[in-house]
């Protein structure tokens, strides 16, 4: 692709845009978005990224459309499994539900910036020696053996909020207990000192800058046009605020989503490994000479990646497990809800919490019981929940 400056500049314009709209309309005003505002914003990024596609097609051509798809779709399902580790620094901090937004929007400004420099890094690499491909390659393929062994996700729930760039803040830097706003520094006895505020984004951007080294690896996989990459990137990332407090309460029904992110980045791993053999000049792999392998089309891959991201949400929602999950959060985001009804609220609003609550407690008591203690993490704690939910109810039933 031969992409001159104004467009690189009007496509940097509008990016920036979106986000100057976003802190200023947005996050720059402490709020927990509704799940409204959330569901509309995340459709306006979704179908801004979707018409960006369109604009490629029209001046590019449908291979490039593709790629730009096929990277765009990759680059959001990685997004989304990301949403999982913000969803621990953000429990580990403790951060006020109403400043999670600015912490998201500096994660997605500094996500945009290291993908950046890897993206032209990656680029420059590729270049000049086409035997970067097998590297990327196997970053991909141990990533997705990570992923399915489960050491990711144990590591991330044990060490993301608690990385060597967090630890080194709070070693040589004064950082205060407790949060002063969304401010990044307050003062505590006459010093000036970190907030909780400022020590989060820090392990939001740690964090970040691992997720890239996967990430890239991954489109890079898809499209070699430095252009496609980095917008099918930048506008997988706009709108992943919002979609953190959309899907928020079913992340964690996603439960087979590391199994089908595996599956993506292997394939693209093999992927790239079969490219780089079709380009290999490197003397100890069939002297130097390219070697004659099928290699996978865009389509192909676009194919794959959408059937395999399809049939992970479905596995996930309708499976065994999956269902008992939906069974068990049901339950407790219903006893949750009861204890969160205001004094004054009206009898049939109770009576009708109380017998949702109830509904979800029956099918509850229908599942083995090995599969409730594989998905209830606390019993003594789940178990006094609904006591004091079904307790609270007594209460007003007899004042």
């Amino acid at each position: 692709m031969d992409i001159p400056l104004i467009q690189w500049v009007v496509t940097l314009a509008v990016i920036l845009a979106l986000l100057a709209y976003d802190f200023f309309f947005h996050v720059r005003k402490a709020h927990e978005p509704s799940i409204k505002e959330a569901a509309v914003w995340s459709g306006v990024y979704v179908g801004i990224a979707l018409l960006f596609g369109l604009v490629i097609l029209g001046f590019d051509g449908g291979q490039y459309a593709a790629e730009y798809y096929g990277g765009y779709i990759t680059e959001k399902a990685l997004s989304v499994d990301n949403l999982f580790v913000f969803l621990i620094i953000m429990a580990s901090f403790k951060v006020p539900r109403a400043d999670q937004q600015k912490v998201l929007l500096f994660g997605i400004i500094f996500a945009l910036v290291a993908r950046t420099v890897f993206i032209f890094v990656g680029a420059a690499a590729i270049n000049a020696w086409a035997w970067v491909f097998y590297i990327f390659g196997l970053i991909l393929l141990l990533t997705a053996g990570n992923l399915i062994k489960g050491e990711v996700a144990d590591s991330q729930e044990k060490d993301e909020a608690n990385n060597i760039v967090v630890r080194i803040a709070k070693r040589f830097m004064h950082t205060s207990d407790e949060y002063d706003g969304d401010k990044l520094f307050t003062w505590e006895n006459g010093k000036k000192v970190m907030t909780p505020m400022l020590l989060v984004m820090v392990a939001i951007g740690g964090t970040d800058v691992l997720f890239a080294l996967d990430s890239i690896p991954a489109i890079f996989g898809l499209t070699q046009e430095s252009y496609i990459v980095f917008t099918a990137t930048a506008f997988s990332l706009m709108g992943l605020r919002q979609l953190y407090f959309l899907i928020d309460g079913l992340l964690d029904r996603l439960i087979y989503l590391s199994w089908g992110l595996s599956i993506i980045l292997a394939f693209i791993g093999v992927k790239l490994i079969l490219h780089a053999l079709h380009e290999n000049n490197l003397p100890f792999i069939n002297d130097g000479n390219p070697v004659p392998v099928i290699e996978v089309s865009i389509g192909m891959s676009l194919t794959v990646i959408i059937g395999v991201l399809i049939l992970t949400v479905l596995i996930s929602l309708f499976s065994p497990k999956g269902r008992a999950l939906r069974i068990v959060t049901g339950t407790e985001k219903a006893a949750t809800d009861y204890l969160e009804l205001p004094e004054d609220a009206s009898e049939d609003e109770r009576s009708a919490k109380h017998e949702e609550l109830v509904e979800y407690q029956q099918k509850l008591r229908a599942l083995p019981q090995k599969r409730k203690d594989s998905l209830i993490d606390s019993e003594s704690r789940f178990r006094d929940l609904l006591d004091r939910a079904h307790g609270r109810h007594e209460e007003h039933l007899g004042a």
